[in-house]
Order: C-alpha cells, then structure tokens, then sequence
C-alpha cells in the first residue's frame, strides 16, 4: 500500500525567485491559489503532475505533461523544417510542395497524422508572476505508422501569452 503524498507535493508554497530563461509571464498579481487550481484540474483531466527534477516539493514549479491537441498543422513553424531539408532532401510529396512554398500538404498531413503534445512548466514568483515554459512537440499518433521521415524538425510556430495562457487552461480542464 503507498502512502498519500504529502500536503507540500499536491499544494507547493515556496515561490521561485525570478523568471527564468525561457519562461512566458501569463499573469500578474498570482497566487499560490491560481496555482494550486492549476494543479488540481490538470490533476483532474487526468495529466501526470509531477515536481522538477531538482526542485524541493515546497517549490511552486511543476510540470504538467499529457495533453495532447490534434489538428494543430496550422501551428507549425516551416522554417527549422526548411533548414532540414536544405541540408538532406527527404522525399515525401508534402515536402516537396513545402519546398515549392506550399505548406498546406504538410498542413494536412499533420492534421490526419500527427498530434501537438503539449507539456508546460508552471511556476509561481515571488513577485507574484503566474509563469510558464512551454515544451511542445508532433508526434505520430499511436494509430498510425509516422508519415514522414524521422528526423525532421517539427516545431509549432512561437505562440503569444494569450494563446499559451488559453492552452494551459484547456490541458487543466479549465477552459
């Protein structure tokens, strides 16, 4: 029988010191309450929750892994995937339309193929900053046999505070 994580694990209450590099502030004047709702609906939704590696339990920065957004080809950023195919052609039809200034066969075939994990690391400041460090990635859906080659750089394009913020909310099931 495993015992029930301690109170500091499921509601952190030490701040983290600043913002850190590669973090985006979603709001201002936070609190350790937004958090914790952060943190239980996402527990809720079914997310795996789980400290930073390196982190003490008390500290309010948890990463928040498994939501999962399908449909999002209209999200990917063209140009690390174009530097890959400069340096080794792979031949794929939606590739080639891409090279020609075509993305809308990669587009679709993200659409039908491919799923935009999105995981986030959330953190409180003790300047009362609700931020956040978006880690997303495409996958092939597990149904599926991966469409194009391994090795391309799929990256969704760099998204605003308010589309971060929303997506958030939506892998917390609170929006």
């Amino acid at each position: 029988m495993t015992s029930p994580a301690p109170a500091s694990a499921e509601r952190p209450t030490r701040p983290v010191a600043g913002k850190p590099a590669g973090y985006v502030g979603l709001a201002t004047y936070s609190s350790l309450g937004r958090l914790w709702q952060l943190l239980a609906g996402a527990s809720r939704a079914g997310r795996q929750v789980n400290a930073v590696r390196g982190d003490s339990p008390d500290t309010a920065r948890r990463r928040i892994a498994g939501y999962e957004l399908p449909g999002a080809g209209l999200l990917l950023d063209p140009a690390p995937l174009l530097r890959d195919l400069e340096d080794g052609f792979a031949p794929h039809p939606a590739l080639v339309a891409l090279l020609a200034g075509d993305a809308g066969p990669l587009r679709d075939v993200l659409n039908s193929d491919y799923v935009l994990r999105l995981d986030f690391v959330v953190a409180l400041t003790s300047g009362r900053e609700l931020i956040a460090r978006p880690e997303f990635r495409y996958l092939p859906r597990p149904d599926r046999p991966a469409a194009l080659p391994s090795g391309l750089t799929l990256r969704p394009r760099r998204l605003g505070r308010d589309e971060l913020h929303l997506l958030l909310q939506r892998a917390c099931g609170l929006a």
